[in-house]
């Protein structure tokens, strides 16, 4: 699997003249004529504002996981909530600071979901699709660190490091490659699915990439009709077989936005969002008519950025 598309590449090249050490997902496949394959490791990952974070939001998780691992195809073994940046501009956007530490709250009795910080640091908005390759690469490192780790044969027995990798990588070539990078796709909603159709929120290639070369898990509502949507899309057509999408047959509409709305009419949020949430949002005040007018006139950084580069190429045409 290539997770490159309009991204860079990671290998050895013009765009990599470093030479950094890459370990590449391909070890994940066997070859024909071996035994049944093992199932896909997958580690489910979620972007968003988070603004609150949900109790629906953590349903979305134990959901895909039932769907994916019932395929007897896959495994999940992490869930990921990734809160976007400050830089994204949205309308009534709070700190992610406050935002990542909620989020945490909420995932502290999960056993299998956590929070990752990386994305919500950055000081201009990144792309989703760079999102999911920077958590790839993680995972790729890691296995290339495991696999490069040398196993002395006896304690206290002394060899050379160069000895030990030259045999270690001697083994490998003759041994069969394992399957054992897990695979990140991303976790959403059927309103993210649907955004795909938004002029200028996102970039074609990245879309393609995406879906093409992760994958998406999407957890469907009542009045979605994701199928349609998949059909009426040439790029998400050409990729369904990556698309898994998931019926939430115990329809629940709990909304960050609602949620939003709630606090500021002085209604309870007992019970929609995680208690720890509640208190956290209830002792910094979070959430006001004030806070709702944050970044109100500001172009959605997406728009911003996708709409200048397409006026660009047109200028340039």
């Amino acid at each position: 699997m290539q997770k490159t598309s309009s991204l860079e590449p990671m290998g050895l090249g013009p765009d990599n003249p470093g030479g950094a050490r890459v370990c590449h997902s391909d070890q994940r496949r066997q070859g024909p004529g071996m035994e049944s394959p093992q199932k896909t490791e997958v580690v489910l990952l979620a972007c968003g504002s988070f603004n609150p974070v949900t109790n629906m939001h953590l349903r979305l998780f134990e959901l895909a996981k039932d769907h994916m691992n019932a395929t007897g195809k896959y495994r999940v073994i992490k869930g990921i909530i990734s809160p976007v940046g400050d830089a994204y501009k949205k309308k009534g956007l709070i700190s992610a600071h406050h935002r990542v530490i909620m989020a945490q709250l909420a995932t502290q009795t999960s056993s299998w979901v956590e929070v990752d910080t990386w994305e919500s640091l950055q000081k201009e908005w990144v792309e989703t699709a760079k999102v999911l390759r920077h958590h790839q690469e993680k995972l790729e490192a890691r296995g290339c660190e495991q696999q490069d780790s040398p196993v002395l044969e006896r304690p206290g027995r002394k060899r050379k490091w160069a000895e030990q990798r030259s045999e270690l990588n001697q083994k490998k070539t003759l041994e069969p490659q394992r399957k054992d990078v897990p695979e990140v796709k991303l976790l959403c909603g059927a309103d993210l699915l649907e955004s795909f159709g938004v002029p200028n929120l996102w970039k074609r290639e990245d879309i393609a990439n995406i879906v093409g070369d992760y994958g998406l898990v999407c957890v469907t509502r009542a009045g979605n009709d994701a199928q349609r949507f998949i059909y009426e899309s040439d790029v998400l057509w050409r990729h369904q077989a990556n698309i898994h999408l998931v019926n939430e047959w115990i329809t629940n509409d709990i909304s960050s936005t609602k949620i939003r709305r709630a606090l500021r009419r002085s209604q309870s949020i007992r019970y929609l969002v995680p208690d720890l949430v509640q208190e956290y949002i209830e002792k910094h005040n979070l959430y006001s008519a004030e806070s709702e007018e944050r970044n109100v006139g500001v172009i959605l950084a997406p728009l911003q950025r996708n709409t200048a580069a397409t006026n660009s190429r047109t200028t340039t045409a």
